[in-house]
């Protein structure tokens, strides 16, 4: 079996793909599993043949299937990122978050209790807060999300919080911010590119533009994940991962048309306070607790929405 090997589900994915990258950089043994629902394939291709590394296409929900995997492996940790991502998609098929946000969850949880796996770092989001006016901290309440995803992220987050008290385990829960760089399938830069590509004179901006997030460069948000799995030692550990400033929707428009070398491009705007239903038009992390442990940001949102559209134009950062 063997020893010091960490599951990173959802690992052909986005983020989890990066995170893969980070683990096997700090020495670690790694199994990555993905049903390709989001993943891709070429993700994890410069992996191939590497020693440490092991990549099995794996739906969650088959439970016999996750078993093998357990009696094959004896995981020191799970890293959970599989999840729908796509928050809009989610709206529109009111089982998707259902099954591949929430059931994935319980399924790896339930499993873990089984083969006496004990840490599981759990990738979540600020849409568990709702739309909310003030500075987001991780002990404020209500939590009232408003997307079908944000429900399943918190759902997810109740679920590890009960198995941590039932069955001696220990979670880790990272709420992320808005996350962006190279390998991303969906979002705001990745919709902007493409459509730019398209029509190199008109832009379509869902919403009105003025819609402002935190936005976190992709390697820096694994960076604070392994951070906080090292640093942070409670049985239920939860931290939001934040980085300075916000970066408005029009001003991201403006920074692809620039790094694109584009000129008159008209902006056409869908109107509205959001880009689509569930989305939360705007918020801020306090991100204290996280400083307070010794982590932060290398780059503000600004610097990290320039850095990612660099990257995914394969351009020089």
């Amino acid at each position: 079996m063997d020893e010091k090997t960490i599951l990173v589900t959802g690992g052909a994915g986005f983020i989890g793909s990066h995170l893969v990258d980070r683990l096997l950089a700090d020495g670690f043994k790694v199994v990555a599993v993905d049903n390709f629902e989001l993943g891709r394939k070429e993700n994890l291709q410069h992996l191939a043949g590497k020693p440490g590394f092991q990549f099995f296409e794996l739906d969650l929900l088959e439970r016999p299937r996750l078993h093998d995997l357990f009696l094959k492996h004896r995981f020191e940790a799970v890293f959970h990122m599989a999840a729908n991502s796509d928050i809009s998609r989610g709206g529109q098929d009111t089982l998707r978050d259902l099954r591949l946000t929430f059931m994935t969850t319980f399924e790896v949880l339930d499993v873990m209790r089984q083969h006496q796996v004990k840490q599981i770092v759990f990738a979540s989001s600020s849409a568990v807060y709702g739309e909310r006016d003030d500075v987001l901290h991780e002990s404020g309440g209500p939590l009232n999300p408003v997307s079908l995803y944000g429900a399943g992220k918190l759902c997810s987050e109740a679920y590890i919080s009960a198995f941590v008290a039932n069955f001696d385990m220990q979670g880790w829960v990272c709420r992320f911010p808005n996350v962006v760089g190279e390998r991303a399938t969906h979002g705001v830069i990745y919709d902007f590119i493409n459509r730019l590509k398209g029509d190199g004179k008109r832009l379509q901006i869902l919403g009105n533009g003025q819609q402002e997030k935190p936005y976190l460069y992709v390697k820096d948000l694994v960076d604070a994940m392994a951070f906080i799995w090292r640093k942070s030692s409670a049985a239920h550990n939860c931290f939001n991962i934040g980085v300075p400033g916000v970066t408005r929707v029009t001003r991201i428009a403006e920074m692809v048309v620039e790094e694109m070398g584009l000129a008159d491009v008209q902006f056409e705007y869908t109107g509205g306070t959001r880009g689509w239903v569930g989305d939360v038009p705007r918020f801020q992390y306090d991100a204290t607790r996280l400083e307070m442990l010794g982590w932060q940001a290398p780059r503000n949102s600004d610097a990290s929405v320039r850095i990612a559209i660099k990257r995914i134009l394969g351009k020089a950062a």
